[in-house]
């Protein structure tokens, strides 16, 4: 029934400050106004509707994307929402990302915009910020190639100065050394930030980034020498499709020599590379800003999914009638809480260890800034291990939530099928997920192998200065409420990691070539970064603690950026029974991780199998406790049935009327008869007719 809400029964169960828990997953009051204002905006205006989305072929997909995003830009000029203003910029990124679709402007902002800032020169930036900012020019990052992504040092692109004509002489000399993928690169992008190998004087200088335009302001065509299209259809209806990722070759393009980002280094009138005041570590800062985005946006999209999955198990009911009364609701199964709970509570980790990382950042940049690099390798594997601990988890939970849905997770209506298909790229692009799994791996061993030269570890690997004590430990659980003992936790996390770190270096100490070492090991270095990924979430703690007020530090005071999930649970937290969901999440994130990777912690002595079985024992009380604020804790998202973009994850509750009325919108609908019918499925039937009468 349309205007009823068939969840209610659901909300009216909710045992905690609903309002509350918004501010909190938000991050702030300012936060949460700043988001819901902006989410309300795009799904009253009928210029950003999504649900013909999957319909569309791909020029007419394209289009409307192209449309959107117009409109999306007109509405951010109409409400002065442009300049670099810190404000603006956030307000006009919520509305872009409300609006949902990727497209152009992602990359455009995302890291055109930031790597100019990062990259360039005082003087670069004045010239190509504002063209930027105004959308005068639409940028790309035009980095991967056909033959080589994860491997930066292998691109094959040249950048070669020609010291007669003051210029720098772009080459693709092979078919690998395509520029591959670069989204926005394919049909709209006038010019690109290209990474190339820079030569000067016949010597290599390593990759460097050029700003390099590609097509002409007037007529949009490519410029003389340019090779320049989109790679094609990708995975899924809709879904990615709305992005024209690139594919470009370069045939010896000349730019002047200041298109050079030059703010680390920089190319003499003679050809001289000459190292700048700046030093290179300060272009890791933007690293950390992409990947800690990264980690924002897997708690995101998986709490789309979980939101979805919940509100519809709470919908759907199957068997248990008694007597003709109403059948068990899918929810209340123990099979559907022990798939569905742990990742409604990996949503709320992630999220939380994503404000953590912009602490993180801001803590980078400012060291950086001051010269001091001490901090810098760890908050490279820290990062690096969290992208890709989050991502990953985050493309597996949303196929689970989809198979919790049934059968109807299939359809397009459910939002899963392309939910999913726009988010698994995530898993590759920024860095491979295994390949940053073994930079981590690599960090961890260097760790440990300076441990006994008196080292301390920094930051998250801290612990691995109580090395001995870890070795020794004994989990001291005796029943299953001791599992709910922050100390008790973060022992057993912090002895699985360091004594599979420490295994993984002993048996690497045993290869003449250390690199011979990491090849054969590395699937035991794998697990043991993961291991320590986990641990961060689990425990995120800042290290060495900065007591320095944050007004001091010149941050905003309006939320904590420091605090991981375990952090927020040592204080007082506004809203009634907000602290208590927040616990019972936090320990079916911890407990879940202990059942699923329960080889690791038998195998390294941290626990018994008793307390394994007292582990699965409080997971399964504390989704007793969950189940009746399941539908409250997915409400806490907040998310406007626009942005969620699903029938079966309504915030009402009408699933079935709603999917039927979606069924009939497709256009095989809008005939009766079939086109082909007459001509192909007409003279087979007129054939079987003509046989049964013989």
């Amino acid at each position: 029934m349309e205007g009823m809400d068939h969840l209610a029964h659901e909300r009216n169960r909710t045992e905690f400050d609903v309002d509350a828990m918004k501010i909190v997953w938000a991050g702030s009051r300012h936060a949460f106004e700043l988001s819901d204002r902006m989410a309300r905006l795009v799904a009253s205006d009928p210029a950003f509707r999504k649900d013909d989305r999957t319909r569309l072929g791909r020029k007419e997909l394209f289009k409307n994307t192209l449309r959107k995003a117009a409109h999306a830009w007109k509405r951010i000029l109409e409400l002065r929402l442009t300049g670099p203003c810190v404000i603006t910029e956030e307000e006009a990124g919520q509305l872009r990302n409300f609006m949902d679709e990727p497209s152009f402007t992602d990359l455009h902002w995302g890291m055109f915009v930031p790597a100019i800032k990062g990259q360039g020169t005082d003087e670069q930036q004045q010239k190509w910020l504002p063209l930027a900012y105004k959308m005068q020019i639409i940028g790309c990052y035009a980095q991967t190639e056909l033959g080589h992504g994860s491997n930066v040092q292998g691109l094959e692109t040249t950048a070669t100065f020609d010291p007669d004509t003051d210029e720098f002489v772009i080459h693709s000399p092979t078919l690998t050394s395509s520029k591959w993928w670069p989204g926005g690169l394919g049909k709209i992008s006038t010019h690109a930030i290209v990474y190339a190998r820079l030569i000067t004087n016949g010597q290599e200088h390593g990759v460097h980034g050029f700003i390099v335009q590609l097509r002409s302001l007037d007529d949009h065509m490519p410029l003389p020498g340019i090779t320049i299209g989109d790679i094609g259809m990708k995975f899924g209806n809709g879904a990615y499709n709305t992005m024209d990722n690139g594919v470009l070759k370069f045939d010896h393009i000349r730019i002047p020599r200041n298109q050079m980002l030059m703010r680390v280094l920089q190319v003499t009138r003679e050809g001289k590379c000459v190292q700048s005041n700046v030093p290179r570590q300060l272009i890791y800062g933007t690293m950390v800003f992409v990947r800690q985005t990264i980690v924002a946006d897997a708690s995101t999209a998986l709490s789309r999914a979980v939101c979805i999955a919940t509100r519809y198990s709470a919908v759907r009911r199957q068997f248990g009638s008694q007597d003709g009364g109403m059948e068990t609701q899918v929810i209340d199964y123990k099979t559907q809480q022990s798939r569905l709970f742990p990742l409604l509570a990996s949503a709320y980790a992630f999220r939380f260890v994503g404000e953590w990382l912009k602490w993180l950042y801001t803590d980078v940049t400012q060291r950086l800034q001051a010269k001091d690099f001490s901090t810098l390798p760890e908050a490279h594997a820290c990062t690096a291990g969290l992208k890709s601990l989050t991502t990953a988890a985050t493309a597996d939970a949303i196929e689970e939530c989809r198979k919790l849905c049934g059968g109807h997770g299939y359809l397009c209506a459910s939002g899963l099928p392309e939910l999913f298909a726009v988010y698994v790229p995530a898993c590759t692009y920024e860095g491979d997920n295994v390949v940053l799994l073994l930079q981590v791996a690599r960090f961890l061993m260097k760790t440990v192998s300076q441990l006994d030269s008196g080292k301390k570890p920094v930051g998250t690997t801290a612990y691995l200065g109580r090395v001995q004590d870890l070795l020794r430990c004994c989990c001291d659980v005796q029943r299953d409420e001791d599992w709910l003992k922050p100390g008790v936790v973060l022992e057993a996390f912090e002895a699985r990691s360091t004594r599979m770190c420490v295994a993984c270096a002993k048996n690497l100490s045993k290869f003449e070539n250390p690199e011979d070492g990491f090849a054969e090991l590395s699937a035991d270095l794998v697990e043991a970064a993961v291991a320590h990924c986990q641990l961060i979430v689990v425990s995120k703690r800042k290290g060495e603690p900065d007591l320095t007020p944050a007004t001091a530090r010149g941050e905003s005071d309006h939320h904590n950026k420091d605090e991981g999930f375990i952090d927020k649970l040592q204080q007082d937290i506004p809203g009634k029974g907000v602290k208590q969901q927040l616990q019972n999440l936090y320990y079916i994130y911890v407990l879940n991780l202990v059942h699923k990777y329960l080889g690791d912690f038998l195998s390294t002595g941290c626990i018994t199998p008793k307390q394994a079985s007292l582990a699965n024992d409080q997971l399964r009380s504390l989704y007793s406790q969950i189940r009746p604020n399941a539908i409250a804790l997915v409400d806490a998202f907040n998310y406007t049935d626009h942005y969620l973009g699903s029938v079966l994850g309504r915030s009402d509750g009408n699933v079935y009327p709603k999917l039927y009325e979606e069924a009939w919108k497709d256009p095989l609908n809008d005939s009766v008869v079939p086109d082909g019918y007459h001509e192909y499925v007409h003279p087979m039937l007129k054939q079987q007719l003509r046989n049964a009468r013989l």
